[in-house]
């Protein structure tokens, strides 16, 4: 008799499917949904006028070849620098309407900024597939402005985040980095009522290692392999 289907994580292309397709764009976006992708992770950060968009560094260089930091441009400036390739949060939430969005907020980002992001995920009706992550400080800030938000604390180091933190970020999810994780850190995690994600194995190996060690979830760079290796794991043995 087969034995039963595996349980599997969820698969979470990061910053869309930056192997194929320029990151953070909605081109990228779509392209990792469509290998397979169950969720995406996108990195937003504000321009001068407080538009979020969609871009992880503090500039434009390494993706646009401009240097000035997004900060200290308007939104119709980023657009015409980058010929319309950096999507606001909005339109890359239209555009993977029906699917899971992880948004990182990158760098310090103030409370000001934090609230604006909030504000546009509940005002283009994203609140119930929209998930944070980041650094403790910015998720105490995504707390404060949504009481209600699904949130996964980044967590950095082996030793566990402190009780009072997570009393007062109340995470979902503790998020790893992928070589830090093997069994005894996932059942620690499971233990105290979280749930782990991992970030970001682009090898095979990683990824067979992280599913034996049973996440719950994994964000990576090549979402058509970890798609191709979870079904692997999952399929009943003869």
């Amino acid at each position: 008799m087969a034995r039963p289907v595996k349980p599997v994580p969820i698969a979470v292309g990061h910053r869309g499917d930056p192997y194929r397709v320029r990151e953070n764009t909605v081109a990228s976006l779509r392209s990792a949904l469509d290998r397979g992708a169950d969720a995406v992770e996108i990195d937003v950060r504000l321009t001068r006028d407080a538009v979020p968009v969609l871009l992880h560094d503090e500039t434009l260089r390494r993706l646009w070849e401009h240097e000035r930091p997004v900060l200290t441009l308007s939104w119709a400036e980023v657009r015409g620098l980058t010929g319309g390739g950096v999507p606001t949060l909005a339109e890359a939430l239209t555009a993977t309407d029906g699917h899971r969005v992880m948004i990182d907020l990158p760098g310090a980002p103030d409370m000001r900024s934090v609230r604006r992001v909030v504000d546009v995920v509940r005002e283009s009706g994203a609140a119930d597939r929209v998930y944070y992550c980041a650094g403790a400080d910015a998720m105490l800030a995504v707390r404060a402005a949504d009481p209600a938000a699904e949130i996964a604390l980044t967590w950095t180091t082996l030793a566990p985040p402190r009780p009072v933190l997570l009393e007062a970020i109340r995470p979902r999810w503790l998020n790893y980095r992928f070589s830090l994780v093997d069994r005894p850190l996932t059942e620690r995690v499971h233990g105290e009522g979280y749930l782990l994600s991992a970030w970001t194995p682009d090898t095979r190996r990683s990824m067979r290692r992280l599913l034996a060690a049973g996440v719950d979830s994994i964000t990576t760079n090549r979402i058509d392999v970890l798609s191709a290796t979870r079904a692997r794991a999952a399929a009943p043995s003869p």
